[in-house]
């Protein structure tokens, strides 16, 4: 079973072009021309309203009193979920059905009452009584069967509880790293937001002075909304994911909080043989597949065993006016007619479905591992080439559009556009942390590192 690992939405395509060609399309030039309108109308009113108007940033979450780590967030999240409690019971079931498969069959007591009547004269009438006790003496090789099935339910049992666990603490951690990065998004998005006001402010000096085009602020203005629309979006989606953290622990979380961690938390994992290795020995899903074929077994041998269940004691007595019966007895069932094949065909095929089961999880396992591994390699360095490169490079000609701008070399079209690229930049640089930090804990959900208890 395969974790459904939830990625992010992607970031949006980058504008490479610059402002000029969203400029042409209908709904931008619809846009543009309300701008106009309105500032041909009331440029003043415009100017203030423009200038006073706050960026109103929506918060991601309510002021937070209490900071969890990742460790006390998981733990919360076990002793809550619904599934995980459930998938406890269901393993005390299993532990009960044990007790029922070693019980020994009860024994069968018999009485008997009544009256004999004399129909020749040398008879005697009287009462007639009699006891009947039997026991059944159960193939041992049948009841051991049983037993090791009923064994091997449990363990099954108790290997569901830890998929459950597995597959719940991966969720857990892959959605509170999905938070961080919304809520590292909403920062840059609101950062982006501060830069661009500043921009637009320096933009209305110009325009005010003579020294720019109109047109400018419109440009300006249309960014700032396109920034903030990002900001509100990413706000939200911070807070959908503190949601359904909160959900998974049956809303048993903090009203207030925050998480305790970070994107770039070190990722420390063992080699490509060790994992996968660890994987064939720990994963609970395999040790769930080799209890169910362990069962499969015992049912083939029960099947086998059942051709003789046992023998049947019986011991009776009838006490009648003049004499008393006693009798022993032995019951046996002989297999003449029912010889117990198909229930053995049954239990044989099955054995062979749990073992090819078995075998291609395992084949299956080592793929997973290793496209997760190269998942984790692919992330890695697209963080080392976003954070050593990309970034410092958009940093740079941010830098050198604004100056160009301020001295009038440049118009506001080449500082927009050198915005757009440094924020979609950073955007990636976020998404490829994320993935490094999604692919780490794919490669400990198939290794089994969170079935056990922290």
């Amino acid at each position: 079973m395969k974790l459904p690992l939830r990625r992010p939405a992607s970031p949006p395509v980058r504008a490479r072009a610059g402002l000029a060609g969203w400029l042409t399309s209908p709904a931008s030039q619809t846009l543009v021309l309300a701008w106009a309108a309105c500032l041909l109308v009331a440029p003043e009113a415009h100017s203030q309203s423009a200038t006073a108007t706050p960026s109103s940033p929506v918060v991601a979450s309510a002021t937070p009193s209490q900071r969890l780590s990742l460790s006390e967030l998981t733990r919360a999240v076990v002793a809550n979920n619904p599934a995980f409690l459930a998938a406890q019971q269901a393993r005390s079931t299993a532990a009960a059905s044990v007790i029922t498969a070693g019980a020994l069959p009860n024994p069968r007591l018999e009485v008997q009452d009544g009256h004999n009547t004399a129909r020749l004269p040398a008879s005697i009438a009287g009462r007639v009584q009699g006891m009947g006790v039997s026991q059944l003496i159960e193939n041992n090789s049948l009841r051991q069967a049983r037993v090791e099935g009923a064994k091997a339910f449990e363990a099954g049992a108790l290997y569901q509880t830890a998929i459950t666990r597995n597959e719940l603490v991966a969720q857990v951690q892959l959605r509170a790293y999905e938070y961080l990065l919304r809520r590292a998004e909403a920062g840059a998005a609101t950062e982006a937001l501060a830069l661009l006001e500043q921009v637009r402010e320096r933009v209305r000096l110009r325009v005010e002075s003579g020294e720019a085009a109109r047109y400018e602020i419109i440009k300006a203005d249309a960014e700032i909304i396109s920034a903030r629309q990002r900001q509100q979006s990413a706000a939200l989606q911070a807070e959908q994911s503190l949601l359904s953290l909160n959900r998974l622990a049956a809303g048993q979380l903090p009203a207030q909080w925050t998480l305790d961690a970070s994107l770039n938390d070190p990722v420390t994992l063992n080699d490509l043989a060790q994992l996968q290795a660890q994987a064939l020995a720990d994963n609970p899903e395999l040790k769930a597949l080799q209890a169910e074929l362990d069962r499969a077994g015992a049912q083939v041998r029960a099947a086998r065993a059942s051709r003789w269940p046992g023998v049947e004691l019986r011991y009776n007595q009838v006490r009648e006016p003049e004499i008393t019966h006693s009798t022993l007895g032995l019951s046996v069932q002989v297999p003449l007619f029912d010889q117990r094949q198909g229930p053995m065909a049954e239990a044989s095929s099955e054995l062979e479905r749990q073992r090819t089961r078995l075998s291609g999880r395992q084949a299956e396992l080592q793929q997973q591992i290793l496209l997760a591994w190269k998942s984790l390699e692919m992330a890695r360095l697209k963080v080392q080439a976003l954070s050593q490169g990309a970034v410092r490079e958009s940093e740079a000609a941010l830098r050198v559009a604004q100056a160009a701008y301020r001295f009038g070399e440049r118009g506001i079209l080449d500082v927009l556009d050198a915005q757009r690229v440094l924020r979609s930049v950073r955007a990636d640089l976020l998404v490829a942390s994320y993935e490094v930090q999604a692919a780490r804990i794919e490669l400990e959900f198939l290794a089994g590192r969170y079935a056990a208890p922290l």
